[in-house]
């Protein structure tokens, strides 16, 4: 075997190992990641099982706030009726004081008329004045 054969074959021994230890970093990288894999199955399913312990107490609770709201919208339902029965009844006290007022301020401005004129009958009575 001359020089140029040894070369060649130190370089196929040495891609060759190259190669294996490549293939050897892969494999432990991959058992790396297996573990790390099972890791995270383990807890995923611990939070699985947390979560449905909490999934009880939340539809519970969920329920009870939704009864809350709904009583809740019931009452302002209930305020909103008793506010619209007294609006109706201001506005018929409204127009019962309107039609008094047209009714009695006639009335109001003739007894002012006659006040007045019983009035200056009685200053010129007593005064002596002659009519205007």
């Amino acid at each position: 075997m001359t020089g140029t054969d040894w070369a060649v074959v130190f370089r196929e021994i040495a891609v060759g190992l190259g190669v294996l230890l490549i293939g050897i970093g892969f494999l432990y990288a991959s058992i790396q990641l297996g573990r790390v894999l099972m890791r995270l199955s383990t807890t995923l399913d611990e939070v699985d099982r947390q979560i449905a312990t909490l999934g009880v107490p939340l539809a519970k609770t969920l329920d009870r706030v939704s009864g809350i709201a709904t009583t809740a919208d019931q009452t302002l339902d209930r305020a909103k009726s008793a506010v619209g029965q007294l609006e109706r009844v201001a506005a018929t006290l409204a127009k019962g004081t309107n039609l008094i007022s047209s009714a009695v301020e006639p009335a109001f401005v003739s007894l002012g008329s006659t006040v007045a004129g019983i009035t200056a009958g009685l200053r010129r009575l007593v005064r002596g004045e002659a009519k205007p």
